[in-house]
């Protein structure tokens, strides 16, 4: 039989746990928000992280080498995306338009070897300018899976895509460059970017910025930062996925 007085202790913990790390919580809903359509509601994000930060909180190991911040993030990210996931955001049939918008950037933007308007994307597809906007921000969910996704290895180590971009215990020369060329060709993708958009990525993947502090700074609506930066990883993908053969 549990002692009632420990389970009080151990409720008590928790509610300090949960408001010292209440912040973070907010701080990756906040970054998540920049890639969902715009009547998702902050309040829903943060509720899924608190429980992927219980989550965390039950099941951290100090054993594994991982700092709990570190960890916490995953599980509260995990967390957020798998209720999102629940809500069914994005239907079959609106991924199958996203994929088909994607391949038309890239196809106008190798044509052209310029960044593509949404316009001339729009003529390509035999769309009204208005149904290929709604399509974006329909699509913006497929966004969610960006540049800084944490993940913890088998080992315990902590990585993203971007640290997976470059291997220190590389041996082998070939390893070394292929590694190399990966990097040049995404800073490349990066750097062909419209300038608000280069912007966005910029300020959100290596500033670390929420979508509000963006917004602010470039002195647009969040709604607008949402969709340059669902513009902008469509655009990357595109021309990565053009360029694939040249990745391996």
């Amino acid at each position: 039989m549990s002692n009632p007085y420990e389970a009080a202790n151990r409720g008590s913990w928790r509610v300090e746990q949960i408001e010292k790390y209440l912040p973070l919580v907010k701080r990756i809903s906040g970054r998540l928000l920049i890639s969902l359509p715009q009547h998702v509601d902050e309040d829903d994000l943060i509720g899924y992280g608190v429980f992927g930060l219980l989550d965390a909180l039950e099941r951290f190991d100090p054993v594994r080498g991982v700092k709990f911040e570190t960890y916490a993030t995953l599980r509260i990210r995990g967390a957020i995306i798998d209720g999102l996931r629940t809500m069914d955001w994005v239907p079959h049939s609106a991924r199958q338009k996203i994929k088909r918008i994607q391949d038309a950037f890239a196809e106008v933007e190798a044509r052209h070897g310029r960044p593509a308007s949404n316009e001339e994307v729009a003529v390509l597809l035999q769309m009204e300018p208005r149904d290929l906007e709604a399509a974006l921000h329909q699509g913006q969910m497929l966004t969610l899976t960006s540049l800084d996704e944490v993940a913890v290895g088998e080992e315990g180590e902590a990585y993203t895509p971007r640290t997976q971009l470059a291997d220190p215990i590389a041996q082998e020369a070939f390893q070394e460059v292929e590694l190399d060329e990966q990097k040049k060709i995404l800073a490349d993708a990066i750097e062909k970017l419209p300038e608000k958009e280069k912007l966005v990525v910029a300020l959100y993947y290596q500033e670390d910025l929420t979508l509000k502090e963006i917004a602010v700074i470039m002195k647009l609506s969040e709604s607008r930062i949402s969709q340059l930066h669902s513009q902008a990883i469509l655009r990357l993908r595109g021309r990565l996925s053009r360029q694939k053969k040249n990745l391996f």
